[in-house]
């Protein structure tokens, strides 16, 4: 194996035409040699509607990503899972593998995997979403056998999370998810969703104090894609990003 070359590479689908906040987690969680290649779509609110007007630009993202000859491919953005459904999010991530000849992920199936990877069944959850997208994300997590025990957010439309400022939401990542953790002791694991989310730092200082998983989307669809690269693996996430990419 060449040294100087990517080991593996995630194709990423972005559901903003920019990358920042995606990119700058991965970097720092992933392990070294393993490289992100993005490309977006533009939605432009947490909307059914939204989300189907973008499916003609994620099938041009499939087959850019197909050209980039990445190992896997991942939507990002749970809401856009959550508001279709989880029938008809299969039903798109089956058509884009038979389309790509790539496996095909999304951050919420990674979730449900790595949930259930730890034999998870009640879940805290803790977003920064509006009330419906949240409701969406709850029944899409019951098809799966995952009972969302207690819910904590902070609803903001899709521009406010865009504009949000990084050091006010790692405080609110702290503040929402030891909030679920204390009200449902029976949680066995936290998931605070949402790629625009800087929670990097706060997932080892909730997992120190509650002694359960925290989630984020990029340590789970990361997780997903190392657990299902060729073994052995170059290298492994450093352990102090939590018990997520520890179990890889």
């Amino acid at each position: 194996m060449n040294v100087i070359s990517p080991w593996l590479q995630l194709g990423y689908v972005i559901p903003h035409l920019y990358t920042d906040m995606d990119a700058y987690q991965f970097y720092r969680v992933a392990p070294d040699g393993m490289m992100l290649v993005t490309t977006g779509i533009n939605l432009k609110e947490y909307s059914l509607a939204s989300v189907e007007s973008e499916l003609p630009a994620l099938w041009r993202a499939y087959d850019l990503l197909k050209k980039k000859n990445v190992d896997r491919i991942a939507l990002s953005g749970v809401p856009v899972a959550s508001v279709l459904g989880r029938k008809k999010m299969l039903e798109i991530l089956d058509e884009a593998q038979q389309r790509t000849g790539l496996p095909c992920d999304t951050d919420l199936e990674a979730h449900i995997a790595t949930l259930q990877h730890f034999n998870v069944t009640k879940l805290a959850l803790a977003t920064r979403w509006p009330e419906h997208v949240n409701t969406a994300l709850i029944n899409y997590l019951k098809e799966a056998g995952i009972e969302v025990v207690v819910c904590r957010a902070r609803g903001r439309s899709l521009d406010q999370n865009k504009l949000s400022s990084a050091a006010d939401d790692h405080l609110l990542a702290l503040e929402l998810g030891a909030q679920a953790l204390r009200e449902a002791p029976e949680a066995q694991a936290l998931l605070l969703p949402g790629g625009l989310w800087y929670a990097i730092h706060a997932v080892p200082m909730l997992e120190a104090e509650f002694g359960k998983p925290v989630l984020l989307n990029i340590t789970s669809t990361t997780w997903a894609a190392l657990n299902a690269a060729p073994k052995p693996l170059l290298h492994r996430p450093h352990p102090k990003w939590g018990k997520v990419l520890s179990s890889v």
